[in-house]
């Protein structure tokens, strides 16, 4: 949404100072909630490296496991990342990576974040599901300098004044 939609909705944008330079969000009049963002991304391979995954037969060793914790570490260090992020007292981080899904010859990461806070999480599940996409990345590129890391999007959403909101 355009700053001229939000303002025609008599809305304005608190992330933007009057002259159009960005700032950082207020959010010290916001209530306090329970939180929660889940985010995904895919990394596009071949079977042959879904199957070495699952047999644990990379050089570099446990690939999935190592993506977990960097995507784990990536949650919370969000706000050292993403300039105008806010640092928020993380309560929870889970990233799982499944292979052969969506489809054969895939890894689908999933990262969900918990927070008690004024804001919401989604930029740490984004955050998490990257870092771990790049990290599986660089685990198996060299047995596929072909593999693609593909869509990462905000799956779900909830807590805060604007409420749940999933993807259909």
């Amino acid at each position: 949404m355009g700053k001229d939609q939000a303002l025609s909705k008599g809305q304005t944008l608190t992330h933007v100072r009057p002259d159009g330079s960005a700032q950082m969000v207020d959010v010290s009049g916001k209530p306090v909630s329970s939180r929660t963002a889940r985010a995904v991304s895919t990394v596009v391979t071949t079977q042959k490296v879904t199957g070495l995954l699952a047999a644990h037969g990379l050089v570099k060793g446990d690939a999935l496991g190592t993506a977990r914790i960097a995507g784990i570490m990536a949650a919370k260090r969000t706000s050292e990342l993403v300039p105008l992020c806010h640092p928020l007292p993380i309560a929870k981080v889970t990233v799982d990576l499944e292979s052969d899904t969506p489809e054969p010859g895939s890894v689908q990461i999933t990262a969900e974040v918990k927070t008690t806070g004024q804001t919401g999480v989604e930029m740490e599940a984004l955050t998490a599901a990257s870092v771990a996409a790049l990290t599986l990345y660089d685990m198996i590129k060299g047995v596929d300098r072909a593999a693609v890391i593909t869509e990462t999007k905000v799956v779900s959403k909830s807590g805060g004044a604007s409420g749940d909101w999933s993807r259909s």
